[in-house]
């Protein structure tokens, strides 16, 4: 129970209360890109880390309930569907390697660590899962549900917990607690590790090497990139008409493919192609990457702010994603989700430095390729912000979107590999 439950017996602001917890949601995104773009402490953890941060305090202070129709039916049901094709607009297969260099290698390096990390980590803890209590099918889709975040981000999560039915239950709770207390202290490592004289005399650093000899100023202003740009009317309906439009045909193609596969004693392939093919959210991923890689000028050129609206959705779904995240939700109801986030984490890191040492990558590439895993575009870009690497922010953003792409296919593989 929370401070202000135990006080007056709810919270301040109840579930049926859609105006004041929209407006609490609204106003903590607003104020979480207005710190990321003055000050530079707040440029450093991202604006994304803020508004989840806010959203766990007040959550646990009993301001805000952790369940609600908004968070269910609003954000989860429309809002990251919607963003999805947005941000994906950014996703041309014919750019991402020729501006991303050895990034790329390093990003799919650690995207099938981190793939690997979470079969690991799900043999390692089942039995152990299972002795207290634990369905083993709710382990295996939050292995799947951390398998689209560690690659992409939320919005691989968002897709995964709504594949296995977990969207809204305990079990998702517990499993953001897990992945938001990881993925906060995994950044401050990643920057420390930036400074570290061991890591420095392993990996080349040009970009830090520019910054601290007075080469690059270093500006530490998300404002500097999210800058303003030309936007009209016409953009901002083409923008929603579109993403829309994809949701909608994604879901259609999705029945079909369901319906084409019986309800009961599917063969494995079967299964595969009900599963898989049956997600709306992997139709979403493959229209919208068809669209940006071969509609380029007749699409995507004439559709200005689709990248600002994308974030701008996808910041309402963190501070969601922040809300059930009590600490106490996942001593109570599975520690070892904590553990399963760290292996992967620890994995997905291994991979990422060991293939730049292999690649002959920067130390700056392995550590944005790693936070674009972990985080997904936005962190990663928030990151290279901060720490003045700005060659680096338009790579971190192109390959942490095309996460948003892999995570969704290789989350669902996951999970048809550890039979759900």
């Amino acid at each position: 129970m929370t401070l202000m439950e135990s006080l007056f017996g709810t919270t301040l602001i109840t579930a049926d209360n859609t105006w004041g917890l929209l407006g609490i949601m609204c106003v903590t995104v607003a104020l979480s890109i207005w710190l990321e773009q003055t000050y530079k402490w707040a440029s450093k953890v991202s604006g994304a880390i803020i508004a989840l941060i806010i959203a766990m305090f007040a959550a646990n202070i009993g301001i805000i309930p952790v369940n609600s129709p908004l968070y269910d039916d609003i954000v989860w049901g429309f809002i990251v569907p919607m963003g999805i094709p947005l941000l994906l607009l950014q996703c041309n297969l014919n750019k991402i390697g020729k501006l991303t260099g050895k990034m790329l290698i390093v990003f799919l390096m650690g995207a099938a660590g981190t793939t690997i990390g979470a079969l690991i980590a799900f043999n390692m803890l089942k039995g152990a899962y299972v002795a207290n209590g634990g369905n083993i099918n709710d382990l295996a889709g939050v292995a799947s549900m951390m398998t689209g975040s560690y690659i992409g981000g939320g919005v691989n999560f968002a897709a995964m917990a709504d594949a296995h039915g977990l969207k809204g239950t305990d079990i998702a709770a517990a499993a953001t607690v897990a992945d938001n207390l990881l993925m906060a202290a995994y950044f401050f490592v990643l920057i420390f590790i930036a400074g570290m004289k061991w890591f420095r005399n392993k990996f080349s650093h040009p970009y830090i090497d520019a910054v601290e000899s007075g080469m690059d100023t270093g500006k530490t202003q998300a404002a500097s990139f999210w800058s303003r740009k030309d936007i009209s009317l016409k953009d901002i309906s083409f923008n929603i008409a579109y993403s829309v439009a994809v949701v909608w045909a994604s879901t259609i193609i999705a029945d079909i493919f369901m319906g084409m596969v019986p309800a009961d004693n599917r063969t494995v392939f079967q299964d595969f192609v009900y599963k898989f093919f049956g997600s709306q959210y992997v139709w979403i991923t493959t229209i919208s990457v068809i669209v940006a890689t071969f509609f380029t000028k007749q699409v995507v050129e004439k559709m200005n702010g689709s990248q600002e609206i994308g974030t701008y959705l996808i910041y309402l779904f963190l501070f969601v994603i922040g809300v059930p995240a009590n600490i106490m939700t996942v001593i109570n109801k599975s520690p070892l989700f904590l553990v399963l986030c760290f292996i992967m984490v620890v994995v997905n890191m291994t991979f990422c430095f060991i293939g730049a040492k292999l690649c002959k990558a920067s130390l700056e590439d392995a550590i944005i390729a790693s936070n674009a895993n972990i985080g997904g575009p936005t962190t990663a870009a928030g990151m290279a912000i901060s720490q003045g690497w700005t060659a680096l922010v338009g790579p971190a953003m192109l390959v942490g979107v095309l996460g948003y792409v892999i995570g969704n296919y290789m989350g669902t593989l996951v999970g048809i590999i550890l039979g759900i």
